[in-house]
């Protein structure tokens, strides 16, 4: 028995033996993402080569380390993300590209137990990261998923409240196949719910910070015609100083102020927002 299996089983056996407070929908997809999991072919655990991505490949499991600065609460401001997104106690999220689960574990506090996070990914072995970080936090509201680059196989039509995806959309936008991500992005909106939100947090163009280079940097301009095409409105947009920009779609439409250029968030809006966090936030 390889390790992936052993750990799918081991995370089985605390879901299936320990009380937790997940639907009975949520309940079966856990079972059947876990099962994916541990039958995914040894190939799909290799990174991309860099040639069969324009612009960018899968960030590779082996460097997850890279993406655990000691700083990133500070410059990417995680509470602020979800305060705009109006995630709260009880919401459904997923966060789409999760890789080694340092936001999965923070929207998994800031839902609580009565929420649910769908953390997926199309590489097991950032699944296997995933599940061991909620392991250790010992949280029991965070469902494993692995999609396809098509696919994220989110739950049935219209459960969300939000759907995010940080900095993983230029790996998620092929740009040799421009259908791939359309189709992964209609998927998003059919389970989104009528008021959802799709929440992109990325780097801002040029080199600054500590992101990826420059020509693999998503544009935001480009961002919001891609997701324009599959029917969802630009809400809101937003620079988070010192590297990032949020970007929230809806199906509504948005105000002229919330389609504006970008405004810089006030420096209040660095601290976390207290009617939104809940116990196990604080943690």
């Amino acid at each position: 028995m390889n390790a992936r299996v052993a750990l799918c089983i081991a995370a089985l056996l605390i879901f299936l033996l320990f009380p937790h407070p997940l639907p009975a929908s949520a309940r079966v997809e856990f079972v059947r993402a876990t099962a994916r999991l541990a039958e995914a072919p040894a190939a799909r655990r290799r990174p991309a080569p860099v040639a069969a991505r324009q612009g960018g490949r899968l960030f590779p499991p082996q460097d997850l380390s890279l993406l655990e600065a000691p700083d990133r609460e500070d410059w990417q401001k995680p509470d602020l993300i979800m305060d705009e997104l109006q995630i709260a106690d009880g919401s459904r999220v997923a966060d789409l590209g999760a890789g080694g689960g340092w936001f999965t574990i923070r929207l998994a506090r800031r839902v609580g137990p009565n929420g649910v996070v769908f953390a997926e990914d199309i590489q097991p072995l950032m699944l296997e990261a995933t599940t061991r970080r909620v392991e250790r936090e010992r949280l029991r509201n965070v469902v494993p998923v692995l999609g396809t680059q098509t696919d994220p196989r989110l739950p049935a039509t219209g459960e969300l409240d939000a759907v995010l995806i940080v900095g993983a959309f230029h790996e998620m936008d092929d740009t040799l196949r421009p259908e791939q991500i359309r189709t992964l992005l209609k998927h998003v909106l059919r389970a989104l719910k009528p008021q959802g939100r799709l929440g992109i947090v990325d780097f801002l163009p040029g080199d600054g910070g500590p992101g990826p280079n420059r020509e693999e940097r998503a544009d935001p301009e480009t961002v919001i015609k891609t997701i324009a095409d599959v029917g969802l409105t630009l809400q809101k947009r937003e620079t988070i100083p010192p590297f990032m920009y949020l970007l929230v779609f809806g199906r509504h439409t948005a105000t002229a102020a919330e389609r504006a250029p970008f405004y810089v968030l006030r420096a209040s809006f660095s601290k976390p927002h207290a009617a939104h966090r809940t116990k196990n936030a604080e943690r």
